[in-house]
């Protein structure tokens, strides 16, 4: 009974812990990973950046799929502004095939990907920021050497219809902080499929 008291705790503890992640106004860690050129990159690599836009998704996801147009759409408008979209997929490759590495190149060639597409192959960058879905999105915005969350979620209302999107919380986000304000909101649900960790 003692040690099934305490297994329990653990549990609860470890899963609150997980699921909690980042809030806006967090200090984000930076990142090494591995990106689709054979390269490692972080973001210590973009000197000239005013922020990112971290965009965890994968290869398989139907909502992942439905955004790949808009998010290259997105990195086209935002990197000339200096906040390039950062892609990483965190889906565990023996739970998700399709989201291997090899997988991975293939996808960003098929789709013309104008961003990076890192493998977080230990998932430790997805649950370090409290990532969850695909896609769900963190926008960070440097401040001296601090990387600062401002904007977590999804990046519309509207994942199966474009033409019909009213919310473009994504770009509003960033819009805000180009303007030298906070983005209103900061939060919203990601929807998306869930990340697929290891056992």
């Amino acid at each position: 009974m003692k040690n099934l008291i305490i297994t329990i705790v653990l549990t609860i503890t470890f899963s609150t812990s997980f699921s909690q992640g980042y809030g806006t106004g967090d200090k984000a860690i930076d990142f090494n990973l591995l990106n689709i050129d054979g390269q490692y990159l972080s973001l210590d690599d973009y000197d000239e950046a005013k922020g990112f836009i971290v965009i965890f998704t994968c290869n398989h996801c139907p909502f992942s799929i439905a955004y790949e147009d808009r998010i290259i759409a997105i990195d086209k408008k935002y990197k000339a502004l200096g906040y390039p979209v950062i892609a990483i997929n965190s889906n565990d490759s023996t739970i998700a095939e399709t989201d291997s590495y090899s997988h991975m190149k293939v996808r960003a060639k098929e789709k013309g990907f104008t961003f990076p597409y890192l493998l977080d192959a230990d998932q430790s960058i997805a649950r370090t920021y409290g990532a969850t879905r695909t896609p769900h999105v963190y926008v960070l915005s440097k401040d001296k050497k601090k990387l600062l969350v401002k904007y977590i979620g999804a990046i519309d209302d509207n994942h199966e219809e474009p033409e019909k999107v009213k919310a473009k919380f994504l770009e509003d986000a960033v819009d805000a902080l180009l303007d030298g304000n906070s983005p209103n909101p900061d939060f919203t649900k990601a929807i998306g499929c869930t990340i697929k960790f290891s056992k």
